[in-house]
């Protein structure tokens, strides 16, 4: 197992070396007109509209479409620039942020966009009528009020200073809808798209594509050079990378398991480009703590305890996207636990075998000495979200826990997890930049993330004392706290950490990465070379 994970260490490192290369071989590349870039997608779209979904089914096709106030900067993450927004201002105290917008700005329709569109579009995601769901909303607690009072200008009010606001402001997910076709349906962009973004939808067909044309009227000029992009969707991963390998897709922008990333690299050569971005992304186990025996602490610690990461980790890196051991915080930033102070909570010491004998200890405390049955939700895609679920079943198991293996459509677990409905559910949660505000909200009482539903006072003050703690160190060290506390209360089963291989073809020019597979999507400076 060492030496599959040296080799693809080894992989990424080359592959790195050869994309850092690159610039000064684009420095003398112009822009290229024409072509159509291809992607596979693994999922379909379970609706069109992103401030209602939670999915890079939707995140990654309608990102061309549409515009957003602010985005990282796609070829400086994570710096923060303008998009719709010309330029802003922020007061001395951090309370207030005033946008101005560019002029000229035209939806697909024809119609001017204007400060009351993106007015309509944030309020939409801050306060969503009845009716309407927003599971970012979250992100935007510091947020008091929307105002536009003129065309060109749009201000944002905060409650309190808030160090990620720029941040959470710029995810790639707050797209820009147009304020007449949310006033006539607050869902018509549940099965419509009107964007101001560098290509249009042309044609989708569910189960099989997502197409889309240039925009010839787009409002940067000279943009974007695509002709079209097409999503095609293809469910399984082993036909996603045979796409790949056999030039029917240009890329696959999620990502693809290490041993297919190999083979697409030993047939491809230089073709190809794979890079290995760092992630912000953590799949484990929500628990719906509303139903028995899951009330009990006890049985959650148990359930913790009889997953050995560490094999996981060995286990799954070759065939999943799943690679690291952590806690709450994505490991190796900043405001991380160290490996020392994890292996003080449960599941997480590296003595499995010590792990297992508490666990059924706690068990039969719990009343349970001979286990239970349950039901695990899970979405119906391979990597990493079954590979992931079999894992956990099979460690339940050795302490007799019986868990169906209940699999969803993605539009049905998206309504599951919403709804509550299950007992307990393999629920990934990230982010795009890693940022407590944007990965902890999530476990506090109430948040439209917090899918399990529990409710912790400690947590809830330490996340309000750092949501407002402009000292980075003072905030680190407030973070490290809820690491701590939702570790020693179990209210997720922790999993591991992701990684990814992004794979594309080495003719995509003038493209970066981000952590987030979800993030520039917008494609509108990118070009195809020549074949």
């Amino acid at each position: 197992m060492r030496g599959v994970k040296m080799s693809v260490f080894c992989l990424s490192v080359l592959l790195l070396m050869s994309l850092w290369a690159a610039p000064s071989v684009l420095a003398e590349e112009k822009p290229r007109y024409g072509g159509i870039l291809r992607v596979a997608l693994a999922a379909d779209p379970p609706s069109l509209d992103m401030h209602q979904e939670q999915t890079f089914a939707v995140s990654q096709p309608m990102g061309a479409i549409y515009n957003n106030l602010i985005v990282f900067d796609p070829h400086n993450y994570p710096e923060v620039i303008g998009d719709l927004a010309k330029s802003w201002t922020v007061s001395n105290d951090h309370l207030t942020y005033t946008f101005t917008l560019h002029q000229g700005v035209k939806f697909h329709d024809g119609s001017e966009l204007t400060s009351a569109d993106v007015k309509a579009s944030w309020d939409k995601i801050v306060s969503p009528p009845e009716g309407v769901i927003s599971p970012r909303r979250m992100y935007y607690e510091a947020i008091k009020s929307i105002e536009a009072p003129d065309r060109h200008t749009v201000v944002f009010r905060l409650h309190h200073p808030s160090p990620s606001i720029l941040s959470n402001l710029a995810r790639p997910d707050t797209f820009i809808y147009a304020k007449k076709y949310l006033d006539q349906d607050p869902h018509y962009y549940k099965h419509h798209v009107m964007g101001t973004g560098p290509f249009k939808l042309k044609n989708l067909v569910r189960g099989s594509l997502i197409e889309m044309e240039r925009n010839p009227d787009y409002w940067k000029k000279g943009l974007p050079y695509l002709d079209g992009i097409t999503y095609f969707i293809i469910k399984e991963t082993g036909a996603r990378a045979k796409a790949i390998r056999a030039d029917r897709v240009d890329a696959e922008l999620r990502f693809l398991p290490p041993s297919e990333v190999e083979a697409i690299k030993a047939q491809l050569g230089e073709k190809v480009v794979v890079v290995s971005p760092q992630n912000i992304g953590n799949f484990g186990v929500t628990i719906n703590v509303d139903k028995k025996p899951f009330d009990d602490e006890r049985v959650r610690r148990a359930l913790s305890l009889a997953i050995d990461r560490y094999d996981m980790a060995k286990t799954l890196r070759p065939i999943t996207t799943l690679d690291a051991v952590g806690g709450m915080m994505n490991p190796g930033s900043k405001w991380s636990l160290s490996e020392e102070e994890l292996q003080a909570f449960a599941g997480f010491g590296k003595d499995h075998a010590a792990n297992l004998r508490e666990a059924k200890r706690l068990m039969a405390e719990a009343g349970y000495p001979k286990g239970f049955n349950t039901v695990l939700t899970n979405r119906n895609i391979k990597l990493p979200y079954i590979d992931f679920g079999v894992y956990v079943i099979s460690a339940w198991k050795k302490i007799g826990v019986e868990a169906e293996h209940k699999l969803e459509e993605s539009a049905t677990w998206s309504q599951t997890r919403v709804a509550r409905d299950f007992e307990v559910l393999i629920d990934p949660y990230g982010g795009t930049t890693g940022d407590p505000d944007e990965l902890l909200v999530r476990f506090t009482t109430g948040a439209t993330g917090n899918h399990g539903r529990f409710s912790d006072p400690v947590v809830d003050g330490l996340f309000q004392q750092q949501a407002r703690e402009m000292n980075e160190q003072k905030r680190i060290q407030l973070v490290r706290q809820i690491d701590k506390r939702l570790l020693e209360k179990v209210w997720r089963v922790q999993g591991l950490w992701t990684n990814r291989m992004e794979v594309r073809s080495a003719r995509i020019r003038n493209y970066e990465p981000q952590p987030s597979h979800w993030s520039n999507r917008r494609f509108e400076d990118v070009w195809m070379a020549e074949k």
